[in-house]
């Protein structure tokens, strides 16, 4: 009597992102990434240090952007930092800057004002320290919104949202809608004006301004509708049973150690590092740790494919942090070269250690994988 042959059982295939092809890197680490590099950059006003940060990033966004449409928003950050220096510039040439100066450049006729308004002036002469001070002060707040610009631009905020915590997926959805929404309207204003171009109607003028606006008005309406159906058919805004003192004790845990972080924060990037900031910042961190974990109790979903977070991931969010730690301690042994003096003006030079330090930043463009290509899997 024949032995019947024995089946065997196929080995499970484990689901990993190099097997399918190339992946996204975990959001979360170009967050880390790009705030380390904002943090380094709040930590000095040298032009030349900070115009470093900014290339650093540029190059990053540039080597490992894909063709996405919230890809695209790195020109737009671009183009609102030179707005905010541009703006801070005249604010300067016709508000003055408080700095007082002996090479004056021009003189402005001056608005006599009364006498409470003492301080305050419109006009009069518009000194180099004074240019000089609002240049740099201005550069650095440009170079932080450059910084979040490369988040935005190399992040994917579905990914984002995906990889929240279960206690702030309801914030993150409203906070990923408004991250998305400038993309996509940019977008549809695209594609309608080259609707019309190839119709033979002109795209420019207010009458073309306003046949363009209400097709985009329509189609984000569209767009907000089928969010709002789609969010109802998964069962959106279920949550868990829990008991009413675990509901408080996940509001404390989350408001003090965001108030922690917050206080601490402040202390880590203020001259003159406290001692008190990082025993905060571990506590803060700790309870914040704490009121997510909690929290996290109160939702029902599940997560498909959740991002992995491989030595890639850890290279990358260790860069960006890397370059915070080395530059906040390296400020405090050299507050001069972070911070060169407006009056009198002095020709700024770049300092070797912090500038070796900030090349760490370019770290991602070699080690994060390549975006996939339009059509691949993601």
């Amino acid at each position: 009597m024949p032995t019947p042959s024995r089946t065997r059982r196929p080995r499970p295939v484990r689901s990993t992102r190099s097997a399918i092809g190339p992946r996204h890197l975990h959001p979360g680490a170009w967050w880390l990434w790009a705030i380390g590099l904002g943090a380094a950059a709040s930590r000095t006003t040298n032009p030349l240090l900070l115009l470093l940060i900014v290339a650093v990033s540029g190059y990053v966004v540039a080597a490992r952007r894909s063709t996405e449409p919230w890809a695209r928003s790195y020109t737009a950050f671009v183009k609102l930092a030179l707005a905010v220096l541009g703006i801070r510039l005249l604010f300067t040439v016709f508000l003055g800057s408080g700095v007082g100066g002996t090479h004056v450049l021009f003189t402005l006729p001056q608005l006599p004002l009364p006498d409470w308004a003492q301080g305050v002036r419109i006009g009069g002469a518009v000194t180099l320290e004074g240019l000089l001070y609002s240049l740099y002060q201005s550069l650095r707040l440009a170079t932080l919104l450059i910084c979040v610009g490369a988040a935005n631009a190399l992040a994917n905020p579905a990914r984002l949202l995906r990889a929240l915590p279960g206690a702030l997926y309801e914030a993150g959805v409203a906070a990923v809608v408004a991250l998305t929404f400038t993309p996509n309207l940019v977008a549809d204003v695209q594609r309608i004006r080259s609707a019309r171009r190839l119709r033979g109607r002109s795209d420019k003028g207010l009458r073309s301004l306003l046949s363009v606006g209400l097709p985009v008005l329509e189609s984000a309406l569209e767009r907000s509708v089928s969010l709002a159906a789609t969010m109802d058919s998964r069962g959106f805004g279920r949550a868990a049973d829990v008991p009413r003192r675990v509901t408080r004790s996940i509001g404390a845990l989350t408001l003090a150690g965001l108030l922690a972080v917050c206080v601490a924060c402040y202390g880590l990037l203020t001259e003159g590092t406290a001692h008190w900031a990082l025993p905060v910042l571990l506590a803060g961190l700790a309870a914040l740790g704490a009121g997510l974990l909690l929290g996290g109790r109160r939702s029902v979903r599940t997560r498909y494919r959740p991002d992995p977070w491989a030595w890639r991931e850890w290279l990358v969010a260790g860069s960006g942090l890397a370059v915070a730690a080395l530059l906040i301690w390296l400020s405090g042994r050299d507050p001069a070269a972070f911070n060169p003096p407006a009056v009198p003006p002095t020709v700024p030079e770049l300092p070797l250690l912090p500038a070796l330090a900030v090349l760490i930043g370019l770290l991602p463009a070699f080690v994060a994988p390549a975006p996939p290509r339009p059509g691949a899997p993601k």
